[in-house]
Order: C-alpha cells, then sequence, then structure tokens
C-alpha cells in the first residue's frame, strides 16, 4: 500500500505507537469517539498497562521495528500515531532486529539532532507503506488556543521577554536545538537542550534575578515535523514552573498540545500566572 495522503474519515484502524503519560489515552479516546479502531503498541517498562487494558495490542521492545511493522501489515494496519514520552536508550540496550539495523545502517551519522533523525524514521516508515500522522489530526482540542488560559495575561514588560524568547527560541531552532527559553528582563537564564522543557525550568531556578519572575517560551522549530513532535506543556511544567517563581509561559496557537487545559488554568490561576497561546504570524 503506498505512503499516500489519506483523509482521516478513510481511517478505520490506527496503530498508536505508545510512550508514557496522558497522551496516548487522549488518542485512544479521540478513536472511540470517531469510530476508529486502535491498534497499541506498548513498550515494556515504558507504556502505562493502562493503556492497553482492554484494546487489541501487542507488548514489544524498543529495537524491534520489523516484527511491529510486520503485525500491524498481518492486522492491514498502514495509519500510525507515535505518541508519548520514550526514554531513549542507549544502542547496547535497544538489542535491535535485522529491521532497526537497516534504519540505523541507513542514516548513519547524519542524524546528529532531533530533527535529522524524525525525518529520517518518517521516511523510513514510509518507505515500508505506512502513513504517520500527529495526534492533533484527531484530537484536535489538545491544541493550544489564541489568547490566555486561564484568567491572567502577560503584563506589559513580560511582552519585552516574550519577544526576546522567540526571537532566541528561533534561531535555535535552526540548530535543531531544544524547544525552549526562559527569559527575565530582557536576560536568557537558559535554553532547552537534550534534558527537555522540565529539566530547563529547575536548572533556572537557582539563576533567577531580582524582580519578576521570567518568562518560559517554548515554540516549534522552523523545520520541526508537526506530526512527529510537537512542543507540549501540561500541568507538571504549570507546577514546577510556578514552583521556579516564573511569571508565566507563552506558546505558539494550534503549534503546541496543552495537556488537561483546565488543569493547566486552574494551577495558573493559583499561582496567578498567565499560560498564553500567541499568534505564530504575530511576528
Amino acid at each position: 500500500m503506498p505512503a499516500a495522503e489519506t483523509s482521516q474519515l478513510e481511517i478505520t484502524k490506527l496503530a498508536i505507537i505508545a510512550g508514557s503519560g496522558s497522551l496516548p489515552m487522549r488518542l485512544i479516546a479521540a478513536c472511540d469517539n470517531k469510530n476508529i479502531e486502535p491498534f497499541i503498541v506498548g513498550f515494556e517498562g515504558q507504556t502505562d498497562p493502562a493503556v492497553i487494558k482492554g484494546r487489541e495490542h501487542i507488548w514489544t521492545r524498543l529495537g524491534s521495528a520489523g516484527s511491529v511493522m510486520k503485525t500491524l501489515k498481518s492486522h492491514g494496519i498502514y495509519d500510525i500515531v507515535m505518541i508519548g514520552s520514550i526514554r531513549r536508550p542507549s544502542f547496547s540496550e535497544l538489542v535491535p532486529d535485522f529491521k532497526t539495523i537497516e534504519f540505523f545502517t541507513k542514516i548513519g551519522i547524519k542524524a546528529l539532532g532531533d530533527n535529522d533523525f524524525l525525518t529520517a524514521l518518517r521516511k523510513f516508515i514510509e518507505a515500508e507503506g505506512f502513513r504517520l500522522h500527529g495526534i492533533h489530526k484527531f484530537a484536535d482540542d489538545l491544541l493550544a488556543a489564541q489568547g490566555p488560559v486561564g484568567s491572567y495575561e502577560p503584563a506589559k514588560d513580560d511582552w519585552i521577554d516574550i519577544n526576546h524568547g522567540i526571537e532566541i527560541a528561533r534561531q535555535l531552532g535552526t540548530f535543531d536545538v531544544g524547544q525552549s527559553v526562559i527569559v527575565q528582563e530582557g536576560f536568557v537564564l537558559g535554553v532547552e537542550a537534550v534534558e527537555g522543557t522540565d529539566e530547563l525550568i529547575r536548572r533556572c531556578k537557582p539563576l533567577k534575578r531580582k524582580g519578576r519572575g521570567g518568562v518560559l517560551v517554548k515554540t516549534c522549530k522552523p523545520q520541526q515535523d508537526k506530526d512527529l513532535d510537537l512542543p507540549t506543556i501540561g500541568p507538571q511544567t504549570i507546577k514546577l514552573a510556578a514552583e521556579t517563581g516564573l511569571a508565566g509561559i507563552a506558546v505558539y496557537a494550534g503549534e503546541t498540545l496543552v495537556i488537561d487545559p483546565e488543569e493547566v488554568a486552574e494551577i495558573a490561576d493559583k499561582h496567578k500566572m498567565f499560560v498564553v497561546g500567541l499568534n505564530p504570524s504575530r511576528d
């Protein structure tokens, strides 16, 4: 089956390559609402067993690409969403099968960053006849809306930090470096690297200056594959930002997943923080 474009309405079966966190369960609920039959691929030691319960599924390990592809094809499933966090193992932990070895042999040392890796992964999967989709194509209510999430909006001085953060994040994104930056009163306290957004927030806590708390800006990289790696915030990120004393968080509307927006708003309001979705074309 060719990896051609297909409309969501044509999809009756969907493979969910499920990592950890709550997003796989949200996608399953969206499939149920749209009469799409989910088939779950769970990873030992990473996927929440509750995601698998009562669903057609297989348990596997990272590095078993060949057996996963063979199973999906045997079930007539060619549409895939990869969602949830995956702890990246070392190559020795992978114990790769032949198909996984083929993938790493093809990319060689070319996949130096996240985006390069994901681009190579998409090409490899689609060459096998599969179609990759983003979770937002099935659960668009997870996307950040334009405007505030909660009761608070950025103050005048916050916009200076937000705009500076966007500029920095955009420049870093062209080098495939992180998605987030924390700015306080014009000073860049930290940029996201391999550690992820939550660790960036923790790292910046002792670096905060006196005065208003600073802003976390989280954006898509210019070349980012939105089906495979949309920026994501949720209650845990908001809690960490509050504990660190940040004034708020700015993301791009329509390009950021917001997990449990009602809880996000509740936590933000409790700490008088703003969480705001920006128009990506505003700048």
